[in-house]
Parts: C-alpha cells; structure tokens; sequence
C-alpha cells in the first residue's frame, strides 16, 4: 500500500487482507492503557491549543498567518509527543468551508473565525483529533454566535447518544436532527427538517457535509480495516469515537444573509463508550462560547 509500481510486482495474499481486518477488529476496543495514552494525547493537544491561541496577534499581521498558527501547534506536537497525528488543520474565514484544508497558507483576520483541527500523536502512537472554531479577536459576532450555538446543541445531542448500544449512525442522526431543525429555523431549507432527514433527501447535508463519529486510536481514522458491519455496529464500552458536527456556509451562498455567508464551524471532541454517558477526554477544552471569549482573553494580552 506504500508503492503502487512494487503492490503490481507482488501477487496479492488473502492472508494479508485478512490480518488487516483482524488488527482492525481487535484495536476497536481499548484497554485502559490505551485510554491513558489517549488522555495523554488529548492533554498535549489541549496546550498545543493554547499556544496556538496566544500566537494570534502574530498570525494577524503575518501574509501567511494560517501558517503561523500551524507553526506554534508543530512545537508542541514534537515537544511533547512523537509528531502531529495528522496533517494540521488551520483554516480561517471562509477557507474553513473548505473540508481537510491543509495549505494553511491564507490570511488571519480580526473579525473572522478560525477552525482549527489538530491533534498530537504521542511516542505510543496514540493520537488525539481536536476541533475548536475561534473568533480570531477573541469576541464572537451575533451572526458567528448563532450559528456556532447550533453546532454545540448538535454536538451535546451527539454526546447523549454516544453510548453502548447505540451506533455510530444513531449519533450522527442525534446530531444532524439538530443541525436541520435549526437550518429550518434560519429558513435555508426547502423542506421541513422532517422532511430534510428522510434518507431520500437529506437537502440539510449541503450544509453539513460529514458525518460526526469516527473510530480513534492509534490512527486518527482508527479500525479503518474492520468490517462494516463491525465498525458501523453497536458500539461497546471502551470503544474510542469522535463527535464532530460540522455547519459550513459558503461564501456565495444566497440562502443566507451576507452575515452568516463564508463562516465554516465544527467542534470536535474524543470520547470513550460506557455503558452509560460518554466519557469527554477533551472536556478541559472550552466549548461554549462564553467560555471561548473568557479561555481566549486570558491568554492573548
């Protein structure tokens, strides 16, 4: 899988197929080593988000201030672990409607949101994936507000059916319910949310883009190999998901005001299955936007 012109040269081996799928299966559920390198992981991250943070200013008046923000993120990650566990995501004013950007090479600009993805795998190769959105001057806008509001209900109805027994389906379904009830409400939709949900039309997707949950561990997108029906199945206790909703509004988008057009949110924390509530390992980091603006000016004097 490394060099396409040797793969040709080799006969492939069901055997090999089969030990992928078998690794896959087996990392789904984690010990508690396992956990305590993610906690580690998680925890390294968060002051990499720190550090990202006070840089603003410099990002601010740097051409490539995307860059700058990257920059201080990749100290921490190889201070503190082994490298990034994935290509630094640093996407600010619109280029945050741009899913996995990673050219980090735009401008930072006061008024703005910046969305942030990042994570710091450490020397067990265990790795973290973070998503905060950040009002560049620290102070949201009421248009930034209320959209980002809806992402964190979106991602508190995704906790509450993270859970043993439910599916990685169930929890994207939790949190899209809420993305479309409030795209009604802002009138985007041609249909009711009801409606919108149905499997046949899914109109709210266009705003949503992605789904919520994901596999965590040693690699961001963790178990890739496993069977589908392993990994989209009922989750267990000690299983490690991502809970990711995401709204992105395009820049040219005339169902929306030019307020809210061009404003890319996703809030993204990593969670351990129980047989009751989820267990955020990310729950240090600020999530609501009060706590933004207040975790922010503490850090940017």
């Amino acid at each position: 899988g490394e060099d396409p012109k040797i793969d040709k040269l080799i006969a492939e081996n069901d055997k090999d197929a089969e030990l992928l799928i078998f690794t896959s299966e087996q990392r789904l559920i984690k010990e508690q080593y396992e956990i305590d390198q993610l906690q580690l992981a998680v925890d390294a991250t968060a002051r990499g988000f720190d550090d990202m943070i006070k840089v603003l200013p410099k990002a601010v008046a740097h051409e490539r201030g995307e860059r700058v923000v990257e920059g201080a993120f990749y100290g921490r990650a190889r201070a503190e672990g082994n490298d990034l566990g994935y290509n630094t995501i640093a996407a600010a004013g619109s280029h945050a409607c741009v899913l996995h950007w990673v050219r980090n090479d735009g401008r930072v600009k006061s008024g703005e949101l910046m969305l942030i993805d990042a994570g710091i795998e450490m020397d067990s190769y265990y790795t973290a994936d973070i998503t905060r959105t950040l009002p560049v001057n620290g102070k949201f806008s009421a248009a930034q507000r209320e959209l980002y509001m809806l992402v964190y209900e979106s991602q508190i109805a995704g906790f509450k059916a993270a859970r043993a027994g439910a599916t990685i389906t169930d929890i994207n379904r939790a949190c899209h319910e809420v993305l479309a009830k409030g795209l009604e409400k802002l009138g985007a939709l041609p249909v009711s949310a009801e409606e919108s949900l149905k499997p046949e039309n899914g109109f709210h997707r266009r705003w949503t883009l992605h789904n919520v949950s994901h596999m965590l561990g040693m690699d961001v997108h963790d178990c890739a190999q496993a069977r589908r029906d392993v990994y989209m199945g009922p989750l267990k206790a000690g299983m490690v998901i991502t809970v990711e909703p995401g709204l992105y509004i395009q820049p040219d988008d005339e169902k929306f005001p030019p307020e809210f057009r061009g404003i890319g949110i996703r809030i993204e924390d990593d969670v351990v299955i129980t047989d009751g509530d989820c267990i955020n390992l990310s729950d240090s980091l600020p999530r609501h936007p009060d706590e933004i603006e207040a975790w922010m000016e503490k850090l940017v004097k």
